[in-house]
Parts: C-alpha cells; sequence; structure tokens
C-alpha cells in the first residue's frame, strides 16, 4: 500500500522476464572444495522426499572422493533437514549432523559465504538457458582453491 495525492501519476509496476527465473542448487562442500553438487529442474522444490535423495547421492559421492574421512553436515533448521524421515535416513546412512541453533541464519557458511561469492561472481550476466548457467555455476566451484573453502570455515569458527 502507498500513500499518495490523489493528482500523483500510478507507480510503475515491472514485469517479470524470462530471465528472472531462479535455478536451484545444492551443494555439499567441505574445506577441501566441493564434494556434490545437484541442480533442480525447473518448477522442483526440496521436501524431505527430494533431500533424503540427495543425501543417498552426497554419501555415494563422498565415497569417492574423500574415502577416509569422516563427514559432518551442517544445515539450517529447514523443515526437509529436519523431519522425521530425514532424521531417520541421516542415521541409516550414517552421516552426523551439527546442530544448528535457531534463528542463526549467520551460521550457515554457504549463505554468508559461499552463495555471496557465487552471486558476485553472476552479477549482471545473462543466459539464454539454464544449462549456461549450471554450466558457470560449476566452473566457478571448480575453480575455487582448497583455501576459499578453508576460509569459509574458519570463519565459522569465528561466528
Amino acid at each position: 500500500m502507498e500513500y499518495r495525492h490523489k493528482t500523483s501519476p500510478s507507480p510503475r509496476k515491472f514485469k517479470v522476464v524470462a530471465s528472472a527465473r531462479k535455478v536451484l542448487f545444492n551443494v555439499f562442500w567441505d574445506m577441501e572444495g566441493v564434494v556434490h553438487m545437484e541442480f533442480l529442474e525447473q518448477g522442483q522444490t526440496v521436501n524431505f522426499e527430494r533431500y533424503i535423495s540427495t543425501l543417498r547421492a552426497h554419501k555415494l559421492r563422498l565415497r569417492c572422493v574423500r574415502r577416509d574421512k569422516d563427514s559432518i553436515l551442517q544445515h539450517d533448521n529447514a523443515h526437509p533437514h529436519t523431519s522425521h524421515q530425514t532424521q531417520d535416513a541421516l542415521r541409516q546412512l550414517e552421516l552426523t549432523t551439527l546442530p544448528h541453533p535457531a534463528y542463526s541464519p549467520n551460521l550457515a557458511p554457504s549463505d554468508y559465504y559461499l552463495f555471496t561469492q557465487l552471486k558476485k561472481y553472476l552479477k549482471g550476466d545473462h543466459y539464454d538457458n539454464d544449462e549456461e548457467v549450471i554450466a558457470d555455476v560449476r566452473r566457478w566451484c571448480h575453480g575455487q582453491s582448497s583455501e576459499f573453502f578453508a576460509d569459509c570455515v574458519r570463519q565459522l569458527v569465528k561466528r
């Protein structure tokens, strides 16, 4: 709602264009780099079933790229992460999670560090289709050094 004089011109409304679409991106990473990433098809959302499927794929990928290392997942309190079905799947897959305090978005490293840097990289670029965006995001993720990811974890300790 907006207060204005009767003779004031109507506010301009912007139309959504095709380029305003979003590509959903799930990423699992550690101090060494990206372990697993997935891009969701247009119109899909992350519910507990989709998240469990992603966790299974992550576990398989983890065996390939970090064979002898333990994995601790740190994610926020979104419903797909905290549902009973997800918690059962985490136990079955033997994945340990780090508890996330409620109302603490500044403790989600992907939000305050990884995605912020990715957005800076993508800012101002225009893509003709989702495949171009996905390819550029993959290229950027794989182009980051292990020091980049380690720095993020060090920032989490400070927070």
